[in-house]
């Protein structure tokens, strides 16, 4: 469900990105609210996929979703220059999507750190006569 959220808080992205070069620097009332509307929202959804989903993960899809889809339709809407390089820094951010996203449904990895190697990482022990916390990974 996070995803589908963030998902959706990408295409506002892209709505609000849009909506900006209608605004006419904010001059025409429909095309302003509309696209006060879509950053709001945007911004909302994107709190809530973070509620669940990890922060630098979610931003990054987000703003790639928004980045990637302004870009196209730039292209097709407002006549944006279709250079050779253009396009392909486009599909180098699609293709590099791919392998990030198969790797964000991978459970995390937990690697236990010996405090041979991080000392500072280890409790200190108690004073006489008091107990000391359990020791975890030591």
């Amino acid at each position: 469900m996070a995803w589908t959220i963030l998902f959706v808080a990408g295409i506002m992205e892209i709505g609000w990105a849009i909506g900006l070069k209608y605004t006419e620097g904010f001059t025409r009332l429909v095309p302003s609210v509309l696209t006060l509307a879509c950053m709001a929202g945007s911004i909302i959804l994107l709190g809530l996929a973070v509620k669940t989903l990890p922060i630098g993960t979610a931003y990054a899809v987000w703003t790639g979703i928004g980045a990637v889809g302004t870009a196209l339709l730039g292209i097709a809407l407002f006549g944006d220059p279709a250079t050779a390089l253009r396009l392909a820094c486009i599909g180098v951010s699609l293709v590099m999507r791919k392998p990030m996203v198969r790797t964000m449904r991978q459970p995390p990895i937990s690697v236990p750190i010996p405090c041979a190697s991080r000392p500072s990482a280890c409790p200190s022990p108690s004073p006489p006569g008091r107990r000391s916390p359990p020791r975890t990974g030591c």
